[in-house]
Formats: structure tokens, sequence, C-alpha cells
């Protein structure tokens, strides 16, 4: 079978709700990216075949066919195609896997896989609910409802169901919570996001600047500032600060075959050793990750002691603990560089995102085996499994 493999990936500093990207429109974060993918590899890009983008909310400014704008807003050449998808908060996961797929099969051999999301401009839920506000209809159909009576598919109460099932305390997600900050600070002071940050220009009071800093991070994050933030829910156990920060961003990996590799003389990163996707219950919806990466470690014929550095995004901090506790995984080689509670989570560009991180673990700690994983909605979940090279 054919091979797939990552020349590059890339991603922007997150930038914060109402924040340092705030005054950045989501086309223009994609074609940064796009931009900087081209600009940090010599090759001919009218050869790029597809680009895929995932975007979880599209509508207005992230609508009419995101990834097809970014490319015309880019100096990509307009002759390349775009198709935007959502797998929810596996969006640009999705995108990559689609784009080995391509590879892989031998229909294509550059594409450009991506994710963009400004939850400032666009806020999470809202093409949902601007749609029932005016009278439009709800997602959720009579047949849907007969199966599910009652239910509103939360992943904040999926969260909460996690904490009950697997036994975890307050205090248990507000120590991972200071552990993803005090990682995302560290690898930060020792210059590991350089590679893979691409600076985007912004106005600020101070005048141009350019965002090249994640700016979730909370450098001087204390326990006792952490356990002292309110629950989000009477009863329950997560608070903000055990969960994920609402971020604007965009991100992007080139993956291409063997033959472009030898066309166009570029060096690849990493080989794609196995991508994976699932689902289960759509209620608790957070906890497949753990299913999925079972699955996916006995499709590949591995164990998880074979996989040197893991990304599991941190929508919330029971998911990665539950993670960590149900696959038998060594927390050392968790979110190394700090996770979404940290480092923000900007929905649709996260997938592409965790792997522009994962690549920089790996090339920090000489690991050979990396596997990526994501939560998301409908009780869904991708696996990605590389082997730097």
């Amino acid at each position: 079978m054919a091979h797939a493999y990552i020349v590059d990936a890339v991603r922007t500093a997150g930038g914060k709700r109402g924040g340092r990207l705030a005054g950045v429109h989501p086309v223009d974060l994609g074609a940064a990216v796009f931009d900087a993918i081209a600009d940090r590899n010599d090759f001919d890009t009218s050869k790029i075949d597809d680009v895929i983008t995932g975007c979880v909310s599209q509508g207005g400014q992230q609508t009419m066919d995101l990834g097809r704008n970014a490319v015309l807003a880019s100096n990509l050449p307009d002759s390349i195609p775009a198709v935007t998808i959502d797998r929810q908060c596996g969006s640009s996961q999705q995108a990559m896997m689609f784009a080995a797929q391509a590879v892989m099969s031998g229909t294509q051999d550059i594409v450009l896989a991506s994710g963009i999301e400004s939850m400032t401009r666009v806020p999470m839920g809202s093409v949902a609910t601007l749609f029932i506000k005016e009278g439009l209809g709800h997602y959720k159909s009579e047949r849907l409802e007969e199966k599910y009576p009652g239910i509103m598919f939360s992943q904040f109460m999926g969260a909460e169901m996690i904490v009950k099932k697997h036994g975890f305390s307050k205090d248990d997600l507000d120590a991972y919570a200071l552990e993803s900050h005090r990682r995302a600070k560290a690898a930060t002071e020792a210059g590991r996001f350089k590679r893979e940050i691409v600076g985007i220009d912004i106005d600020t009071p101070e005048g141009r600047q350019t965002h090249l800093v994640d700016e979730g991070i909370r450098f001087d994050a204390t326990l006792e500032g952490i356990a002292g933030v309110k629950l989000l829910q009477e009863g329950g156990s997560i608070t903000a600060a055990s969960s994920s920060q609402i971020c604007d961003g965009a991100s992007a990996a080139l993956i291409v075959s063997e033959q472009a590799l030898k066309d166009h003389g570029l060096t690849p990163r990493a080989r794609i050793h196995h991508v994976s996707v699932t689902a289960g219950d759509p209620v608790i919806m957070l906890e497949e990750p753990l299913f999925a990466t079972e699955k996916a470690l006995k499709r590949a014929g591995m164990k998880i002691g074979d996989i040197d550095a893991y990304e599991v995004n941190e929508a919330f901090a029971p998911v990665p603990l539950a993670w960590l506790k149900y696959l038998g995984a060594d927390h050392a080689r968790l979110n190394v560089h700090g996770g979404a509670i940290a480092l923000g989570h900007p929905l649709g560009a996260s997938g592409t995102k965790l792997m522009a991180t994962l690549l920089g673990v790996l090339d920090a700690t000489g690991g050979k085996y990396g596997l990526q994983t994501m939560c998301e909605g409908g009780g869904q979940a991708n696996v990605t499994i590389i082997e730097r090279l």
C-alpha cells in the first residue's frame, strides 16, 4: 500500500475570545497558514491537488466554503480547489485523514489539510441558535427525539458524566489544569513552539505587532488560583479553569505521496502510520477517544507502550485523565507541551494544530511514534498515528 507523508505542519498562536486575533477575519487566518506552508517549502504550489479545511461553526464569516475563500485570499494559485468539512472538534484531523486517504489511494499527490475557527467572530453554537431564534427549526428531528427523548446533547454534561464514571475529584481536575499551563509555559520559554507558529500581524493600542505567543497561557498559574474558579454547575466538578479555552486560530499540514517527495525534492517530517475514526455513545459523548485509541492500536499492531508521545485534546480535564487511566498510558508522554486548557481549542482548527505540536514534541524528545486523538460531538473520535522520520 502507498504511504502518505507529512512534510510540514503549522499553526497560529492561539488568540483568546475578543483578544489579539479578534480583529482578523477567519478567511485571512486561513490564508496566513496557507502562505506559510508555501513559503516554508520549496515546491510548485500549483501542483496542490486539493485543500481540505475543517471548520465547526460554518456560518457568517465562516461560510460559502471557507477553505476555498482562504485559498482565494492567500498567495496560492486560484486554480487550487478546496472543500470545507465538519466532524465537530475533529474536523481538521479528519481533513488530514481524508488527505492521507487520497494520497494513499493514488488519486492525489499533494493535499493541504487545514482548519480555521474564529470563535470570537462566529461564536460556538451560533449557527444553531440563530436559526432557532429566527424560527427556522432545530437540528434535532422528530426521529432523533424519539431515540433520545428530552436529551440535549451537551459536551459539558458529557464531561461531568466522565468525572463521575471514572471517579475523579475536582482536585484531580484542577491539578491537571495546572500541569497544562506549566507545560505550555515551559515549552514557550524554551522556544519549542517556534517552528510550528506562524506570526500574524495585528493592530494593537501600542501599534502594529506580530502575534507569536499563545494568549491563553497563564504564566503565573497557581493551584490556589485554579481551585478558586467558580463551578460551571452547582454540585459539579468542572470549572472554566479545567476546560479548554475558547480560541481563535488556524492551522495546516502538507500531506504528500512518495512520488511528490521525489518530484519536488521535499523532505518528510513523518509518515502517517495509521488513521481511523469510530463512534459510540452520543450522550456521554467525549469518552470515545478511549475506545477509538484501543481499536486503532489493535489495527496498527501496536501497544500503548510503543507510542513515544500522545496528543489527547483537552476539551475538559476529565477526558485526557480518563484516557490515561483506561489505556494505562504514561502521563509524562501526554500533551508534553501543554494542551487546550492552556493553549486554547479553536474547534475545527485543533486537529492540524495538535499535529503541528505533536511533531514538535517528537523532535524535541527524539521519539519515533506519536498518536493524536480528539473527542468530538456525536460521540465520535479520530485517531492518527505517525512515525517521525
